[in-house]
């Protein structure tokens, strides 16, 4: 099981916003040199996480893009599962049709569980955690991978 780049970029662009939290809007451009992404793939990824409400877009001069909420409110859930479509390990759990053996698999709820398990974690840590990590493990240097 892997993480899509989109779902790791995403998280940084997050991370890079919440570290920003509380100044001015951010410029895409600006997350992209920190973080070393392209900005036109952090163009498409900021799309989806503006629609779930999770980014603000300002226009004019001193635009740019910050947190529509509280960095303490924002869980690594939040901003995974849409941008992965979900954390259903496989379809039949989702969507029990798709398999006549449902009914008599037991490993069927053995991914239901580690889907779960996987919502929990990420569940558990916030965009505020994530800030407090990065900063004890790379000091001033605040641009590391995730």
């Amino acid at each position: 099981m892997k993480l899509s780049t989109r779902a790791r970029y995403g998280v940084r662009m997050m991370l890079d916003l919440a570290r920003q939290y509380g100044q001015r809007p951010v410029y895409l451009r600006e997350v992209a040199e920190r973080e070393a992404i392209s900005e036109k793939y952090l163009s498409q990824i900021i799309i989806l996480l503006r629609g779930q409400g999770l980014v603000l877009s300002t226009r004019g001069a001193s635009g740019g893009y910050s947190l529509a909420r509280s960095p303490a409110e924002i869980t690594l859930r939040d901003i995974v599962e849409p941008l992965e479509g979900g954390n259903c390990l496989v379809e039949c759990v989702q969507h029990p049709s798709a398999c006549s053996r449902v009914p008599t698999c037991a490993a069927r709820d053995i991914w239901a569980l580690l889907g779960e398990k996987i919502s929990e974690t990420l569940n558990s840590v916030t965009l505020e955690e994530l800030v407090r990590r990065n900063r004890e493990k790379s000091g001033n240097n605040l641009s590391h991978a995730i």
